[in-house]
């Protein structure tokens, strides 16, 4: 059996796995560093992964994005021509001048049904993004059936109401079949770790442009950065 989906029982009841096409939280956040892409590309791989599993008519609304001038100016705009082909046309952009407005935003977003989903993207850790906040848009998103993704990006995980959350970064893609010369597919390592239905799990994150697959994550390797530091330069076998 894949440990993947496996479900894991806790007491009488069997808590599931999360894996790709299964209906995800109404609202979710995503952390990620503003070094790289990850967080707002994750954020369109799991929207996609969702939308491509609807049962309705979801793939033909328009996609609202929302950022506030902290996030454009770490990660810029959303690129329509880099976007994934189904959602170029779609994207509706909204630039906010500070977290609060972009917080107006995300929940009005979130009240009008005719959206397929919101994705935000809310530099560090405004004070204006507290658990009441997130709170409110926890209920604005599963009250009219809007999913939401925010990513966070360069934040500390502070107290939040969304349904799951994520730490994401880049990941290295495994070298094309015909042509190991040729940019992979996009690949990311993904942990959940917090979800009201799930238990935390880490994976890698690939997306071929038709479906997203995840496999487990392999095990990081040892972080010896300290010891180098306090090391001042000097060989270690020296004593």
């Amino acid at each position: 059996m894949d440990l993947a989906t496996q479900p894991i029982l806790a007491g009488r009841a069997a808590t599931p796995r999360w894996r790709p096409g299964r209906a995800g939280a109404r609202h979710s956040e995503i952390f990620a560093a503003s070094s790289e892409a990850s967080g707002a590309a994750v954020a369109l791989a799991l929207a996609l992964d969702e939308l491509r599993a609807a049962a309705n008519d979801a793939g033909e609304r328009s996609v609202l994005w929302v950022q506030d001038r902290s996030a454009l100016r770490l990660s810029g705009r959303p690129y329509r021509p880099g976007l994934p082909a189904e959602l170029r046309h779609r994207v509706i952009h909204i630039l906010a001048r500070t977290p609060e407005d972009a917080l107006f935003a995300l929940d009005e977003g979130l009240r009008c049904r005719e959206l397929a989903c919101v994705i935000g993207e809310i530099a560090g850790n405004p004070k204006a993004l507290d658990f009441t906040a997130s709170r409110r848009l926890t209920l604005a998103a599963e009250r009219h059936g809007v999913p939401l993704l925010l990513v966070r990006l360069d934040a500390a995980r502070d107290l939040s109401s969304a349904r799951m959350r994520w730490q994401v970064s880049a990941a290295p893609s495994p070298p094309p079949r015909w042509n190991a010369q040729a940019p992979g597919f996009p690949s990311w390592r993904a942990e959940l770790f917090r979800a009201r239905a799930h238990p935390p799990g880490e994976w890698i994150l690939r997306d071929d442009g038709h479906v997203l697959a995840a496999e487990p994550a392999p095990a990081r390797a040892p972080d010896h950065g300290d010891l180098a530091d306090a090391a001042g330069g000097r060989s270690l076998a020296t004593g």
